[in-house]
């Protein structure tokens, strides 16, 4: 799928375009059109083929005015210009978050985070502490733990969690939001047995027919009334905080997933107010279909919310077994996963969304999920040749034979490369050794002419760029561990990476004409990171720190401050 941009030009007259420079982010003309700052004074990274560095970029009304020598720049602005020095740190195209939770990044931050447990026994350690702390009867909810690492084995039972919590339910989701476990007072409170069936989901139960307390996909909804929505006032202070850790992070913008759209109007408001200070590109989820088909495409004042796109799900996740197969589980072989759509429903809410130009985004993990969601699209398109940029959430296992698909229909994969790099210490028990081949495929969906939009899907894991870039060209866990189930031919290169995370996201979500590379026109959107990862060893890349967080030419974050 080629991505049309115009030629990088070496240099341009930094006063002539500042004088007729574009809006910055708040809608209004920068306060002097003839003022022009020049970042400097470290590598600059513009992803563009034709001129990937340069040594400066001039930036005037939140847009690139012009890009080349630093002399050459500083001589057209004629002395009317503020010089930003790098200090020998490298810059980037802003990098987006092409598949991630916004509001749960928030929610992360303000209730129990359980991504370091490390146990079982550290987990109801951890219960036992909340529950004497909260009043009887009040839910004690947490989320991230995962079991792949865990001494014990196993997931956590509610067996576990009941000596702890007698009085209290306690529900706690799962890393991949794909499934929870809860006490059995929780199941009690709802009552959820051993034999409640629910479309897409399932009660976990022991061999002898005992419900564990593990509930999977759809079945997470059997407990939903024991979690407390947010409030709206809980749901600003999530959005702020979300705003300020991914921009800390180093991150310009997120494609923000499974979004409802009563927070569409919060997030657009925070915006207003700078509270919100990096670019969010909505998926809405199922449930409002009718409202996205009323209100896409929508954008605020800034031009930073934008909203138009519809977030489907087809199956579960791979480490809660709920990932739709082809053929069972090799370490549960009587389970291939679970559809959380039928074909019936998916074809009619994507035909709908097709006739109102919404672009659908739809979740699909294993290799029989993401079979049945191309076939669904290429019924759907029937040929029609409109720009659609419908996207695969995750593509994680493909048959080799889909691999050419998705740049034959146009569908872009949106995957995230620390997926991989946690899922291969468990997916060969899962998957087999010959599924593997299409396990992760980034280097082969790029031969075969797709794109990669790469994100992190935070919560779900970290949400740190440069975790996400080292996996994308490592393939390597964070230790350095690989061996010959990670298909280390499947790891794209730096300048492939650099891409997965700006140009890319940017085509992704209909910006690739003012986001998504440094050259003239485009928004002033950088990253700034303090060493330079396109050149340094692999194993340094995680050790470099983000700097300064640029969006529409204002600084958002400041290490140096």
């Amino acid at each position: 799928m080629a991505v049309s941009r115009p030629q990088l030009l070496p240099v341009i007259a930094a006063l002539a375009l500042a004088a007729c420079a574009p809006e910055d982010g708040t809608g209004k003309q920068a306060k002097n059109s003839q003022d022009v700052t020049i970042y400097t004074g470290g590598p600059i990274y513009t992803g563009v083929d034709e001129a990937p560095t340069v040594e400066a970029v001039a930036v005037s009304g939140g847009a690139v005015v012009a890009v080349g020598t630093r002399t050459l720049i500083e001589e057209s602005a004629g002395g009317n210009y503020e010089i930003v020095d790098l200090a020998g740190a490298a810059m980037y195209p802003g990098f987006t978050d092409a598949h991630a939770h916004l509001l749960g990044i928030g929610m992360r931050e303000l209730t129990l985070n359980l991504e370091d447990v490390a146990s079982i026994a550290e987990l109801v350690e951890i219960v036992r502490s909340e529950v004497e702390k909260a009043p009887a009867g009040e839910t004690v909810f947490g989320r991230g733990w995962i079991e792949t690492h865990w001494p014990e084995g196993r997931f956590p039972r509610r067996s576990d969690l009941d000596p702890v919590s007698p009085n209290n339910p306690v529900i706690l989701r799962r890393a991949d939001g794909h499934a929870l476990v809860v006490n059995s007072y929780a199941m009690e409170k709802s009552g959820v047995t051993a034999q409640t069936q629910i479309t897409g989901g399932e009660v976990r139960t022991l061999e002898n027919g005992e419900a564990t307390g593990l509930l999977i996909d759809n079945a997470q909804s059997l407990v939903a009334d024991l979690i407390d929505a947010p409030s709206i006032s809980r749901k600003e202070e999530a959005y702020r905080k979300a705003s300020q850790v991914y921009a800390a992070y180093g991150w310009t913008g997120i494609h923000s997933m499974s979004v409802d759209p009563e927070n569409v109007e919060i997030m657009e408001r925070l915006a207003g107010e700078q509270e919100l200070n990096i670019r969010v590109y909505n998926s809405i989820d199922k449930e409002g279909l009718d409202w996205l088909l009323e209100n896409a495409p929508r954008t605020n004042a800034s031009k930073r919310i934008i909203t138009r796109a519809l977030k489907l799900y087809a199956d579960g996740a791979l480490g809660s077994r709920g990932a739709a197969l082809s053929s069972p589980y090799s370490d549960s072989p009587a389970s291939t996963g679970l559809l959380l759509m039928e074909e019936p429903e998916a074809l009619d809410i994507m035909r709908r969304a097709l006739a109102a130009g919404i672009q659908v985004n739809t979740h699909a993990i294993g290799d029989r999920g993401n079979q049945l969601v191309l076939d669904w699209y290429e019924d759907v398109f029937d040929g029609a040749g409109a720009d659609r940029r419908w996207r695969i959430e995750h593509a994680q296992i493909l048959h080799l034979d889909d691999i050419p698909r998705f740049a034959e229909l146009g569908v872009i994969p949106s995957m995230q490369p620390s997926h991989a790099i946690g899922d291969l210490f468990f997916a060969p028990d899962r998957l087999g050794p010959v599924r593997l081949d299409g396990a992760y495929a980034w280097r082969s969906l790029i031969d075969a002419g797709a794109i990669i939009a790469a994100g992190s899907d935070a919560p779900v894991e970290r949400g740190n760029p440069l975790i996400e870039f080292y996996a994308a060209v490592a393939r390597r866990g964070l230790n350095g561990y690989q061996d010959d189930n990670w298909r280390a031919s499947e790891a794209v290169t730096r300048a492939e990476a650099l891409k997965m995370f700006t140009l890319w996201p940017a085509y992704a979500s209909f910006q690739e004409d003012i986001l998504g590379a440094i050259e003239p026109g485009k928004r002033a959107d950088f990253t700034v990171f303090s060493t330079d990862i396109m050149t340094i060893a692999e194993d340094e890349i995680l050790a470099a720190k983000p700097v300064m967080t640029v969006v529409d030419g204002v600084i958002v974050f400041d290490a140096r401050n």
